[in-house]
């Protein structure tokens, strides 16, 4: 939720957001393959304005979505390491 904010403001506007534009490559490229790959059902939102998206699942995930999910995870919570907390945080909520 939200854009990372990792762009440095320039004289003539802003450089690219290397960082969100990571963090948006692996969240829709796992998503697409829980899709494509996997043939999970997914109810997605997502307002790219605000930065926001989020993933239902419509049922429990099978063997092979649960590893694409955790190779999300592992690979975001590298980005917070290498980039900063301040950009990137990974929270896991229990529902």
């Amino acid at each position: 939720m939200g854009h990372a904010g990792y762009a440095r403001r320039r004289l003539f506007g802003e450089s690219p957001d290397i960082l969100c534009a990571a963090i948006s490559a692996l969240v829709i490229g796992t998503l697409n393959s829980l899709e494509e790959l996997a043939g999970e059902k997914l109810a997605v939102t997502q307002n790219e304005a605000t930065g926001f998206i989020r993933c239902d699942f419509g049922g429990p995930l099978q063997e092979k979505s649960s590893f694409l999910m955790d190779s999300l995870v592992f690979s975001l919570e590298n980005l917070s390491k290498e980039y900063g907390r301040q950009y990137l945080q990974v929270k896991f909520e229990e529902v």
